[in-house]
C-alpha cells in the first residue's frame, strides 16, 4: 500500500521533537533545563478558569457555529477595532482550534497548486509544511542579526514572481522576537498592492513586546492593505492559553466563508467550552497580562545581558515574543570528546547529552549557526540553565 506522498513530505515539528526528548529525561529522574518551550510558564489567569467553569455548569458543552459563537466573534471584532484600529464584522471572522489551524485554513483557502508564499528566515517551524499541505511553495528570504532579522520589502521584492500568491510577516517574531515598525511594514504594504498579493500577518504575539517599540497590524494602514491582509491571532501567548486550543482569523468575508465551510469538515466548531473562555480573556480583566509581559521582559533582560557576557556566544536584544536566537558561530568546528560539533544541531545534542540542557537548533527555523532559547521558565531554570551552558563552552574554548 502506498501512504500518502504529501504528508510523507511533512517534516516533524523538531521543537516538539526536542520537548520530547526533554521531558523523556525529566520521567527518568534527570534535572533537565529547558528553553525549548513555546508556551508561557504561568498558569492560566483565575477568571478564565471560572469563566470555563461557569460555561459547564450553563450546558454550554454542545456544537457551536463551525466558525465560533457570535459572543466570541464579537468581542474579537471590538478587540481589533479598540487595539488595532480594525472594523471587521462577525461574518470576518472565525473562531479556529489555534492559531495554528487558522493559518492551515488560511492557506488552504488562499492556495492553489505550486502558488508561493514569501516568507522570511528563519521562520517557525510549521509555516513552511502547511504551505506544503496546500499544495503551496514556500519561499525563504534570508534575514539578517544586523538588521534583528527583519526583511525590507526591496528584499521580498527581488523573489516576486509570477507564482507568489502571498507574503507571510510574523510580527513579534518567533524565533527571532523581531518587531517590524510602521516605515517597513508601509513598505511591505505597497509592494503587496503593486504585485496584487495576499498579506497573512501573523499577530499571535501582539502583546508581549517590550521597551518602545509598537506593534501595528499591516491591515490597518490603508483600505488596500485592509481588503488584501489576513490576520491571524489568538489567546494562546497572551493569556497563557496554550492547551485550550483556540484562534481565529480576521479576513474579507470571503475568505472567512471559504475558511468557515473548510473547518466545518475538518474539525466542526473549535472547543466550545474553551471559546466561552477565551471569551473572558479577550473582554475580561487584563492585569495579568501585563503581569507576565513584565515578568517576560525582566527575564530577557537578563538573559540577553548574560549571554552577552559568555565567551564564544552572543545574541541580539529581542523586541518581543519570549525568545532569543543565540549566535553560536564560534563553537561550529569544535570538538568535544565523541563529539563533532558540525552544527548548531550537533551542539544542542552535546548540551542535552552532558548539561541536560534543551535548546532548539536553528536549522529548526531554517538557519544555522544559531540556538532558539525560550526564557518562558523561571529565573531559576534561565540562571541555572545558562550556567550550564558556560560551563560546557568553558570547556570547548580551552
Amino acid at each position: 500500500m502506498i501512504l500518502s506522498k504529501k504528508i510523507s513530505n511533512i517534516a516533524p515539528s523538531l521543537t516538539l521533537e526536542i520537548t520530547a526528548k526533554a521531558n523523556k529525561l525529566k520521567k527518568e529522574g534527570v534535572k533537565v533545563i529547558s528553553f525549548g518551550a513555546g508556551e508561557p510558564d504561568f498558569n492560566t489567569p483565575e477568571n478564565i478558569q471560572e469563566a470555563a467553569i461557569s460555561a459547564m455548569k450553563k450546558g454550554y458543552t454542545k456544537y457551536t457555529a463551525a466558525s465560533g459563537i457570535s459572543e466570541l466573534k464579537k468581542a474579537v471584532c471590538d478587540k481589533l477595532y479598540k487595539d488595532n484600529n480594525i472594523k471587521y464584522n462577525e461574518n470576518q471572522v472565525v473562531i479556529s482550534n489555534g492559531a495554528k489551524q487558522s493559518i492551515a485554513n488560511t492557506f488552504l483557502s488562499i492556495l492553489n497548486p505550486s502558488d508561493e508564499v514569501l516568507m522570511s528566515s528563519p521562520y517557525w517551524v510549521t509555516y513552511p509544511e502547511l504551505v506544503k499541505l496546500a499544495d503551496g511553495i514556500p519561499v525563504f528570504i534570508p534575514s539578517t542579526e544586523e538588521n534583528s532579522f527583519k526583511v525590507p520589502a526591496k528584499e521580498f521584492e527581488k523573489y516576486i514572481t509570477d507564482k507568489t500568491k502571498a507574503i507571510l510577516i510574523n510580527s513579534p517574531n518567533n524565533p527571532t522576537g523581531s518587531v517590524y515598525n510602521l516605515d517597513e511594514l508601509k513598505d511591505i504594504a505597497k509592494l503587496a498592492k503593486k504585485y496584487d498579493l495576499f498579506i497573512i500577518s501573523d499577530e499571535i504575539y501582539e502583546k508581549l513586546i517590550y521597551g518602545d517599540e509598537k506593534h501595528i497590524s499591516i491591515a490597518s494602514l490603508s483600505e488596500d492593505a485592509y481588503s488584501r491582509t489576513i490576520v491571524i491571532n489568538g489567546v494562546s501567548k497572551s493569556y497563557s492559553m496554550t492547551g485550550w486550543r483556540i484562534g481565529y482569523t480576521a479576513s474579507s468575508a470571503e475568505i472567512a466563508k471559504l475558511m468557515g465551510s473548510l473547518q466545518s469538515h475538518f474539525t466542526s466548531n473549535p472547543n466550545t467550552i474553551a471559546q466561552w473562555a477565551s471569551l473572558e480573556a479577550i473582554t475580561g480583566n487584563q492585569d495579568m497580562v501585563y503581569v507576565m509581559r513584565d515578568e517576560f521582559k525582566k527575564r530577557r533582560d537578563y538573559m540577553v545581558d548574560r549571554i552577552n557576557k559568555i565567551s564564544g556566544i552572543s545574541c541580539k536584544n529581542p523586541a518581543g515574543a519570549f525568545y532569543i536566537m543565540m549566535n553560536v558561530k564560534e563553537i561550529i568546528g569544535k570538538k568535544y570528546e565523541e563529539f563533532h560539533i558540525s552544527s548548531a544541531f550537533e551542539f544542542s545534542k552535546l548540551l542535552l547529552d552532558r548539561k541536560n540542557v534543551a535548546v532548539v537548533p536553528g536549522e529548526a527555523f531554517g538557519v544555522n549557526n544559531y540556538l532558539r532559547l525560550s526564557y518562558a521558565t523561571s529565573m531559576e531554570n534561565i540562571i541555572n540553565g545558562l550556567d550550564r551552558i558556560e560551563e560546557l563552552l568553558n570547556m570547548l574554548l580551552l
